[in-house]
């Protein structure tokens, strides 16, 4: 994968099976390459090689074409290039930005990372219309929503890699793979009933709250070797090349069990068959990244309790601690070419004790690091915030949802934004939702179930809400803010303007999602019409919401004769000119194009 790509300094990710000696050329110009290596099992290292120029910078919005070389021999690179070999393009001005949320592997739907594979395949006849970058805002893999033969797939790929483990963790789980697979959830801790708030349905129905409350943790990941190579075979084709989850006898396993299984292997076959189109297409563009909930756990930090039950269980806690320490290595420190995350390194190398993993002291640095979002300074600047992390925690009730960033935050991003012109803003959730959809969410809220819904919404928080809402507000901040955003597995073109004020600005909430998942097509029609009727321009109702400031147009699409909610696997392409936006595009795993009008 090509990383962070700036005119100083580019850094590439690589996956090995043994230890190499790395350096990569860039035609026109002299370099120098660092190579960091981390090694995860006995035939697995994360490589990252930081390429710098030896005098001046490297052109900017131009493809650099690249070489790599192993121990000084030439590494054969045809199968991840567009034309004689890959290259590179350092994002100055962005033109045009691929971005994308939610993969699945096993979703029934098509990979719509393929399609921008063919989108970059083509672009090569118009460099105008190549990206320069492709955003992942969230949900890159689901820790939570395992399939069962990804879960088979893990375990042969740890035993094959030789993928050093973790210390035992106190939970008790069946012996064989085969009484493991959906059945996984009911041995994960849970909080007793009697602990429960008396506000809420379960405490007077007598129902154990999971920790892990994923409705579909039935092979949820619990240690840090599974993780490691869930994210292996959710990028590497070759991987699959050394395992055979397919072959496993499902026998032992009840009937709705085995048709489930047969499923999701189809699903996952056609998957495998496109993972090298996914790898040509990241080994030419610029790749950012970060977290949502699925990346570690869903709902991840939704409310002060579920954080609470969290820290009380050693268990609990180490199953989060490894998703963090996963997206960390195989996302994070990418995103910053280690320069901040890389503090991290030397405390994670050092809790490795006899090819085992002993994270005690890790997890506190880890947990203590606060510097998960970070900038690239472009025109328009990309700006990607944390919403996982720095959460605004009610100190009255702890079943309420939190803010998704507390005042701290929100002040350190009102400085970034003031004084740019335009600002790309990646918000993993959006900014500004739909709003039937939101009052669902706050009736479920009132009756005390918010992770039934994922009350995840910006205005779910009545400070986070407001302190936002001020600063797009502020006359110094942006004329042109693109949010980009994911997460709710439907897409949309939203615009905003404030109703009072004298600053001339327009907001853009651009929601792309998901890459290889879908929201239910039918439920979403019925919402939209909802939707329509009851927060229509001119509907009273308006007045009730938080954002009733802001004036929100919402822009139709060519989708089902103009539709402007989109349930169809998809990744967008977001066309700029001079910092502002021109075109807005979903390109679906169908081949099919979706426009929105913009006027």
């Amino acid at each position: 994968m090509v990383r962070r790509a700036e005119p100083h300094q580019i850094c590439l990710q690589f996956v090995t099976t043994r230890k190499t000696n790395l350096k990569v050329e860039l035609k026109g110009h002299q370099t120098s390459s660092e190579q960091t290596d981390i090694r995860l099992g006995d035939a697995l290292f994360l490589t990252f090689v930081c390429v710098t120029p030896r005098q001046g910078e490297f052109k900017t919005d131009e493809e650099i074409p690249y070489q790599l070389f192993n121990a000084g021999e030439k590494v054969e690179l045809t199968s991840v290039s567009y034309q004689n070999s890959p290259q590179i393009v350092v994002p100055k001005i962005l033109k045009n930005v691929l971005h994308g949320s939610c993969r699945n592997p096993h979703h029934p739907t098509k990979d719509s990372l393929v399609e921008a594979d063919s989108y970059m395949a083509q672009s090569y006849k118009n460099s105008n219309e190549r990206a320069s970058l492709l955003i992942l805002s969230g949900d890159q893999v689901y820790a939570d929503d395992v399939a069962g033969p990804m879960l088979v797939a893990v375990h042969q790929l740890i035993d094959i890699l030789g993928i050093y483990k973790e210390q035992a963790l106190a939970l008790t789980l069946p012996n064989t793979m085969g009484d493991q697979l959906y059945n996984r959830d009911s041995f994960l801790p849970k909080e007793p009933w009697n602990n429960r708030s008396k506000f809420t349905l379960g405490y007077w129905l007598r129902k154990d709250e999971p920790h892990f409350s994923s409705v579909k943790a039935a092979n949820h990941l619990v240690s840090i070797e599974e993780f490691v190579a869930f994210y292996v075979l959710n990028f590497s084709a070759k991987a699959w090349q050394l395992v055979a989850p397919f072959e496993f006898d499902i026998q032992s396993l009840s009937a709705k069990q085995q048709t489930l299984f047969e499923a999701e292997s189809r699903a996952l076959k056609e998957f495998i068959v496109t993972l090298p189109s996914v790898e040509r297409l990241m080994a030419n563009v610029s790749t950012l990244m970060m977290f949502d909930d699925h990346d570690v756990t869903d709902d991840w930090n939704l409310t002060p309790r579920w954080e609470q039950n969290i820290a009380n269980s050693q268990v609990s806690k180490r199953i989060v601690n490894n998703g963090l320490i996963a997206y960390w290595l195989f996302q994070g420190l990418g995103n910053d070419a280690h320069q901040v995350s890389g503090r991290l390194l030397a405390g994670f190398s050092d809790s490795l004790k006899d090819n085992v993993w002993h994270f005690k002291s890790f997890d506190k640095k880890i947990n203590r690091f606060g510097q998960w979002h970070y900038c690239l300074d472009t025109t328009p600047k990309v700006v990607v915030i944390d919403t996982r992390t720095h959460r605004w925690r009610s100190e009255q009730d702890f079943d309420e949802p939190s803010g998704l960033m507390d005042w701290e935050s929100l002040m350190e991003l009102q400085e970034v934004l003031i004084n740019h012109e335009s600002v790309l803003l990646v918000s993993p959730a959006p900014v500004f939702g739909v709003k039937i959809i939101e009052t669902i969410q706050a009736i479920f809220n009132a009756c005390g179930e918010p992770l039934v819904v994922d009350v995840e919404n910006w205005m779910a928080h009545e400070g986070a809400a407001r302190k936002l809402i001020d600063i797009f507000k502020r006359e110094d901040t942006p004329k042109e803010t693109i949010i980009l955003s994911g997460d709710v597995h439907y897409s949309f073109c939203f615009s905003v303007q404030a109703r009072f004020g004298r600053h001339d600005n327009r907001i853009w909430q651009l929601t792309a999602s998901g890459i290889k998942n879908e929201f239910p097509k039918g439920l979403l029609a019925i919402l939209e019409k909802l939707d329509i009727a009851f927060f229509a321009t001119w509907s009273p109702f308006n007045l009730f919401t938080k954002r009733w400031q802001l004036a929100v147009s919402k822009h139709k699409s060519d989708y089902e004769n103009g539709r402007y909610l989109v349930s169809d696997s998809a990744i967008s392409l977001v066309s700029m000119d001079e910092g502002k936006l021109v075109k807005y595009t979903l390109l679906h795993g169908t081949g099919e194009v979706t426009q929105f009008d913009l006027n």
